[in-house]
Order: structure tokens, then sequence, then C-alpha cells
């Protein structure tokens, strides 16, 4: 007998695709960011101008988990929104144009299936899709994202003692420096940000579609799972982790700083101070953290929203 807290086979729980990318989304970005808070505090430790040991080394790594819990929901919720909504715009643009009969393919057990997307998909424009939609979705999500960060890094690099004590430090600045100063410390790194979010969405992300694609081809089901939603997004955010540690190094550096300094300034300072070799620390720690927030963030998403709307679990 079915459980009665179980939707029905095929009928989804929530019928609004919207609703679904906010629930499943906030789900996910605060289900991932919890999970492994220590990690990133590591990771913010080792790329910190004053070292790891004057950072705090091993002791508080839970430090500045208060502005996380806060922004981590609201910040991906706002995120897929926005990449499902342009994903679904082109969509249904693409949907309007006569389609090709459904193909017969066989799956890795030798089964046949249709594949309705033999011949009308274009792989190419399906990735430039992907692209787009991913760096819209970053830049909304950098709203929310970046002040969460400045308060949550600074109190992971012990330069404060809480995350209300960060914020509480910025907000008082504005009896000296005025609101506009407060709102420019608030978004420090918003440019590094973008600079460093929007090149790993645009490789994660296609890389992710297309390993599901190419998931759903050889197994011959119309939506993947949610552990190998997981599983391939490990492996899309390792290789967008790795390639894009430089600019991680550089955004750290620019929300840590004791005063505002421009991008390039910031960029020379660390290539005298520290040498090149500095733009690639925290590397390990920031693949791994990456490499498992990919599983638990995009595993999560995927199976919330297959849970969501309808699509059977394996």
């Amino acid at each position: 007998m079915q459980n009665v807290l179980e939707p029905q086979r095929g009928r989804a729980w929530v019928e609004s695709p919207y609703l679904r990318s906010l629930i499943a989304g906030g789900l996910a970005g605060t289900t991932v960011d919890l999970s492994l808070y220590p990690l990133d505090t590591l990771k913010t430790r080792l790329q910190s101008s004053t070292g790891f040991s004057s950072s705090g080394g091993f002791s508080g790594i839970y430090r500045g988990v208060g502005s996380a819990l806060i922004g981590s929901a609201p910040g991906a919720a706002l995120f897929f929104i926005t990449y499902d909504s342009i994903k679904r715009h082109f969509a249904s643009s693409s949907s309007s144009r006569p389609a090709p009969a459904p193909a017969t393919r066989r799956n890795t057990e030798g089964k046949p299936y249709n594949d309705s997307s033999a011949g009308s998909v274009d792989v190419r424009n399906d990735a430039l899709v992907h692209m787009l939609a991913a760096s819209l979705g970053e830049v909304a999500a950098c709203a929310v994202r970046v002040p969460t960060e400045v308060i949550k890094q600074r109190a992971q690099a012990s330069q404060h003692p809480s995350s209300l004590s960060a914020l509480t430090h910025i907000l008082s600045q504005r009896h000296v420096h005025g609101y506009a100063h407060v709102w420019q410390e608030l978004y420090r790194g918003w440019s590094i940000t973008i600079l460093r979010e929007v090149p790993f969405t645009v490789i994660q992300f296609p890389l992710w579609e297309a390993l599901k694609r190419y998931r759903c081809a050889a197994s011959g089901r119309q939506e993947v799972s949610g552990l190998e939603g997981g599983v391939l997004g490990s492996l899309a955010g390792a290789v967008a982790a790795g390639i894009t540690t430089p600019l991680d190094v550089l955004k750290t550096r620019l929300m840590l700083a004791k005063e505002r300094v421009g991008m390039g300034e910031m960029l020379g300072r660390i290539v005298r101070e520290s040498g090149p070799r500095a733009f690639f620390a925290g590397m390990g720690p920031r693949i791994g953290w990456i490499s498992a927030g990919g599983a638990i963030f995009l595993g999560t998403y995927q199976w919330a929203s297959n849970v969501l709307g309808g699509v059977e679990e394996l």
C-alpha cells in the first residue's frame, strides 16, 4: 500500500516548475554549505595573506557559519530559478519547431527505446544555452552570496569572533563613512566574485548537463536519478574548481584586505609578495570541497527536483 505522504507515481507534488526550482535549490544550497563548511574554512585560511596558523589553523572551523545559514537557501534558490527559467524559455522556443520522428536506439542492456531527442538536439546550442543560463543565474545569486561571503570569510579568518561581530563591525562604519561605504564593504569583491563564478559555472553546468544527457541516452531514461546527478556533478565540479582556483585566491585576498584594494593592484601585490605559486594556494581543499559539494549540491537538487516533479527515483 502506498504511503499517503508519497506522491502518486508520475504525478508531481509541486506543479509549478518555478516553485520546484525554488524549493529544490534552497534545500540543495543549505545542505551543501552546512555539510562542507569546515573544508571551506580551511581553504579560506590557506588563502589568507596572514597565513594558515595566524588565521586560526584548525580551531573554530565552524566560525562564521551563521552567515552561511542565512545566505545559502536564498542564494541557491535565486540561481536555480534563473537557470531553469532561461532553459525553459529556450526549450519552449525550440519546441515550436516541427520535431523529427523519434529514432529507435538501444541502451547499455541492449533494450530498445525511442529517443525523441534524436536529430532535434543541437549539442552546441544546448551548451550555449546552459552557459548563458548559468552565467545569469550566478549574477542573480551573487546579490545574496557576496555579502554573506564577506561576513563569513572575515569570521573564518579570525578577523572577528563570529558572523554577527563581522556584520556589526561593517554596519558601525556608517557613522563615520556613511551608508555608501557600508554598501561597498558588504559588496567588496563583487567584481572578482562574478569573474570567478561565471567561468566556473560556464564550465560546470554545461559539462553536468552533457554528462546527464549521455547517461540518459545510455540508460534509456528521461532523467537521471539523484545519485547519478550527484556523481556527475562531482566530476563536473572538480574540473571547474581546478581551472578557476587562481580567481578564487584573488577573490579571497580582496575580501580579506584591511582596506579597499583594486583588482589589478591586488594581483600585482600577490605576485610581488608571494609569487605565482600563491595563485594555487588551497587548490587541493578547493577541488575536494567543490567535488564533494558538487555531489551534494547537484545530487540533492536532482533528487528534490525529481521527487517534487513526480519523477521516479531508482
